[in-house]
């Protein structure tokens, strides 16, 4: 349906649709229910690690994490295309992921709780923190992706010496725009521990096998994917040839049933070999980046964003990119979260991969990041 709303409409129509809106009416035809293309809330927009570390420092100054305390320190990212998600806590890094860094001090808990929203965590920086999931405790050592679906039990602590930092991604804004959000306290700071520690790590440590106990599928059978075997996976990829467009990257998957590892929100870490200049393509699917290591910049909708460790961006729904490792010497690491299973369910999903300029954006502007 074509986007009427600019027309010139006559002024006794335009009264009438004033008329209609008073009484919580609207006219079709001066409406647009179909756009041409995808026409994303969200766009595309960088944090430096420097802000953020400076506000997650200034958080650990005022809170303290704990039981009748507030449960979790962490702070989260705001794109200015969806400030409208209000009051705070919505939060909106792209129209369905909600990502935020987190830190625990040593000697706190964060509380036990559950909710509907899916949710999952990279590990950035520290030791000596780990995590209770559905009755087991995973470490938490950099380069981890560990995950946490909805509904189940999850609560944090730092039983080291040194402040772990994490990045966190939920779908809180899908949840909660399809009104289904769910949230329930556990009745002590801590769930019982059911199994031994690191208990689903040790037994699919064999890589691309799995316990015959795990046949029938179930939502969380492996909880914390380790970071040496995903940067083994990467180095055996990198005696190849580079993926044109992504360099050389890896998903993590649920081992009994093959589908992405956490239900709702996908992940993806990548290698971006030296000097790899990737084509630039474009899909529904919106995806938040971490830059684990490395530097270099990414080109959105003809915008260069200029990254190095620490950072993070926002790749809205249908958006052209094209990723680039600016060092002659260090590869780039970037790992991402996405809401590819949502569109996937939905038959939503599109991708197009740009034909111009041998497969390269025309750079039209620079973007200028906040810093502290």
């Amino acid at each position: 349906m074509a986007d009427h709303k600019l027309r010139d409409w006559p002024k006794e129509l335009v009264d009438f649709h004033k008329e209609l809106d008073d009484v919580n009416l609207g006219p079709l035809w001066a409406s647009a229910f179909s756009t041409k293309e995808p026409e994303p809330r969200p766009v595309p927009y960088l944090w430096k690690k420097e802000l953020l570390d400076s506000k997650l420092e200034k958080s650990k100054e005022m809170l303290q994490v704990g039981f009748g305390s507030v449960e979790r320190r962490a702070v989260y990212l705001i794109n200015p295309g969806m400030k409208q998600l209000q009051p705070y806590g919505w939060g909106g890094a792209t129209q369905n992921l909600y990502v935020a860094v987190q830190a625990i001090a040593p000697g706190e808990i964060a509380p036990s709780h559950r909710h509907t929203s899916s949710a999952l965590r990279f590990i950035m920086d520290g030791y000596g923190a780990s995590g209770l999931v559905n009755g087991q405790k995973y470490k938490f050592e950099p380069g981890d992706y560990l995950i946490t679906p909805g509904w189940i039990w999850h609560d944090h602590i730092n039983e080291g010496d040194q402040p772990v930092t994490w990045m966190d991604c939920l779908d809180v804004p899908f949840v909660m725009g399809m009104s289904t959000s769910f949230f329930e306290p556990y009745p002590e700071p801590q769930q019982p521990l059911t199994h031994p520690d690191d208990y689903s790590t040790s037994v699919y440590q064999g890589g691309m096998v799995r316990p015959l106990t795990d046949r029938k599928p179930s939502i969380a059978p492996l909880g914390r994917y380790k970071w040496e075997l995903t940067e083994k996976s990467l180095n055996g990829m990198s005696q190849f040839e580079p993926d044109p467009i992504e360099g050389f990257a890896v998903e993590y998957f649920n081992p009994t049933n093959g589908k992405d590892a956490n239900n709702r929100i996908g992940a993806r870490m990548q290698k971006l070999p030296v000097n790899f200049r990737g084509i630039a393509h474009r899909h529904v699917h919106s995806c938040v980046y971490h830059v684990y290591k490395g530097e270099g910049y990414t080109v959105m909708n003809g915008v260069r964003f200029d990254w190095k460790a620490g950072d993070f961006f926002a790749l809205p729904a249908w958006t052209w990119h094209e990723h680039v490792n600016t060092s002659n010497d260090e590869e780039a690491l970037l790992f991402s979260t996405n809401d590819l299973p949502i569109m996937e369910a939905f038959d939503f999903e599109r991708h197009e991969v740009y034909q111009e300029n041998d497969g390269h954006q025309e750079i039209k502007e620079v973007f200028q990041p906040i810093l502290p």
